[in-house]
């Protein structure tokens, strides 16, 4: 069994590849850091694989294919992902087109080169790594990162559907966390408002709730009643809302 796990250099990303190891799984690990992929790969047993990329880059995207296509993936995690923390007209447009690059096109394009192959051998995991912000509607001060998330979650129910309809034995499951306990905040240049949830947690959920099949994957009591409440609140109103826990991060 092998998975390729992107983003593995740490937070959740980091804690699936260390699930996944002691359940016995070979590991392909992508990330930026080399460094930081070698490390976590000296406390990991059997087959492990680092590769260094910068999966914002599009072309990296289809390198990572061509490098791995003939390796016998059963299992891709698209993890890489970073939020820009601020409003709107203020961002820098770079920073933004370049997480829309990872969180958005890097998903996108992994996603439908491995499922083509996952569908011609009738199996295979996919799990994106969305967050409950992509079900939560607009998301003031982080709205490229709200938007891109419901990016990957639309994108992910529609090819679960896709695989229903065709009798697959394909699996693609999108984990939706709340706040977790990674560095995740520190590069978006923010704190945390509330205690995030364990990184390693999260990671055992969302594996094991993959295997069983399941589609959205919510980890915790406080993000399945977000997830579930969010239907019954007027959309004005949540804004107001998400802009209030937002700026208390600031």
């Amino acid at each position: 069994m092998k998975a390729l796990i992107t983003g593995a250099s740490s937070g959740i990303g980091k804690d699936m590849a260390v699930v996944l190891n002691k359940m016995g799984y070979d590991l392909i690990l992508v990330s930026r850091s080399r460094d930081k992929l070698e490390q976590l790969s000296k406390s990991l047993n059997g087959n492990i694989k680092i590769v260094p990329l910068d999966l914002s880059e599009p072309k990296a995207c289809f390198e990572l294919y061509e490098m791995t296509k003939d390796e016998g993936i059963d299992v891709l995690i698209n993890n890489a992902g970073y939020a820009a923390f601020g409003e709107f007209c203020k961002t820098p447009l770079e920073t933004e087109l370049n997480l829309i690059d990872l969180n958005i096109k890097a998903v996108h394009i992994l996603s439908k080169l491995f499922l083509k192959d996952f569908i011609e051998k009738d199996k295979g995991y996919i799990l994106n790594v969305a967050s409950v912000a992509g079900v939560l509607g607009g998301g003031p001060l982080l709205s490229s990162y709200y938007a891109s998330k419901a990016y990957v979650v639309r994108l992910s129910q529609a090819i679960y559907e896709e695989l229903r309809r065709r009798g697959s034995h394909v699996s693609v499951s999108v984990l939706c966390p709340g706040p977790v306990d990674t560095n995740f905040n520190e590069r978006a240049g923010v704190r945390f408002a509330v205690k995030g949830m364990n990184s390693l947690d999260v990671a055992k959920y969302a594996i094991d709730s993959m295997l069983k099949g399941k589609l959205m994957i919510f980890p915790g009591a406080k993000t399945k009643a977000g997830a579930f409440l969010r239907r019954f609140a007027p959309e004005k109103l949540l804004l107001r809302l998400t802009y209030d826990f937002q700026k208390a991060k600031e």
